[in-house]
């Protein structure tokens, strides 16, 4: 079982950091800087791209765990 949840936390894990950090160069492609100061529009909306990136990520990294448990 904790081999189970381990294999959960690390696949979330990834793939929330790998959507985010996608979300993050799709955003610095589009002229958008999370870290300017202040909260400008560009800066909100990279942000938002960020967390939407590290959401989709997870997602998708669930589905493959998913389609991997169905395989075996």
């Amino acid at each position: 079982m904790s081999k189970a949840l381990l294999t959960e936390g690390l696949s979330d894990a990834a793939g929330f950091v790998g959507g985010a950090l996608l979300g993050f160069w799709i955003g610095r492609l589009l002229g958008l800087d999370i870290f300017a100061p202040g909260y400008a529009t560009p800066t909100v909306l990279g942000i938002a791209l960020v967390g939407v990136g590290g959401g989709l990520g997870v997602q998708i990294a669930r589905r493959v765990r998913a389609r991997a448990g169905n395989k075996g």
